[in-house]
């Protein structure tokens, strides 16, 4: 009885212990989406606005012409919460048309195909 005990709590703490690591390194927006890359161009058009509260938030909108690992280009338009580097290249986690999520990347971390386009 206590090693079935045993081994119950064991499980449950490494089920547990598993997915507070999953939580933290996996970005749940990005799961099942597909990568299209694009260079920044542009400060973004600037939006304000305010909370009920009267807190400003502000945000960036681009437009931007992206490409998948294959080099087909498809236009997207995102927001940022800060203005995004100059000439900077991100890959972005579209799914349904729409990105999702997105991070800065090298060049070189960008397949040919889409290194072509972008230049």
């Amino acid at each position: 009885m206590m090693k079935k005990l045993i081994i119950f709590v064991s499980v449950i703490v490494v089920l547990v212990v598993g997915a507070f690591f999953f939580l933290q390194n996996v970005n749940i927006n990005r799961l099942g989406t597909d990568n299209y890359y694009v260079q920044i161009k542009g400060k973004g058009e600037k939006f304000e606005s305010k909370a009920n509260n009267g807190e400003k938030f502000v945000h960036y909108e681009y437009t931007l012409p992206g490409f998948n690992e294959d080099g087909i280009e498809k236009v997207f338009t995102f927001t940022s919460s800060k203005q995004l580097r100059e000439e900077a290249y991100l890959n972005l986690f579209v799914k349904d048309e729409e990105v999702k999520s997105y991070k800065e990347v090298k060049l070189g971390d960008i397949s040919s195909s889409a290194q072509e386009k972008l230049k």
